[in-house]
């Protein structure tokens, strides 16, 4: 059974999506830790990010490279902090998320909830940037 992550890249689930190309997509996470926290994902559906191959690695990374500056010149912050866990999807990804401090990137505090039309515009913000 397809992951939802795999569902988003076939189109089968709406995304506010920021950027993508051949290998990869970039989305905001629809729970995230703060405004602009961006997914980052290859098409093809490995679970584990050191199931990636070099090259299939290498790309996401500088993929997401690009990525970070769009976020942190829509989102005032410090830092776009990195972070790959891959325990809540079985799909590799990389979360970047906007920080000012370093309880900015704890998965164990409260998500934000924010509306359709809130994402639509953060998505908006960051794609202006690229």
């Amino acid at each position: 059974m397809p992951t939802i992550f795999t569902r988003i890249v076939n189109g089968e689930i709406p995304c506010h999506k920021i950027a993508e190309d051949d290998n990869y997509l970039a989305f905001l996470d629809i729970t995230p830790l703060a405004e602009g926290h961006t997914l980052v994902i290859p098409k093809k559906e490995i679970d584990y990010i050191f199931d990636l191959d070099d090259e299939q690695l290498s790309g996401l990374m500088l993929f997401a490279k690009k990525i970070a500056p769009a976020i942190s010149q829509a989102i005032p912050c410090r830092r776009i902090g990195v972070s790959v866990i891959g325990l809540e999807v079985p799909h590799a990804h990389v979360h970047l998320i906007p920080l000012n401090t370093m309880n900015d990137i704890n998965f164990t505090r409260e998500k934000l909830k924010p509306s359709q039309d809130e994402l639509a515009k953060t998505a908006e913000k960051i794609r202006g940037c690229l």
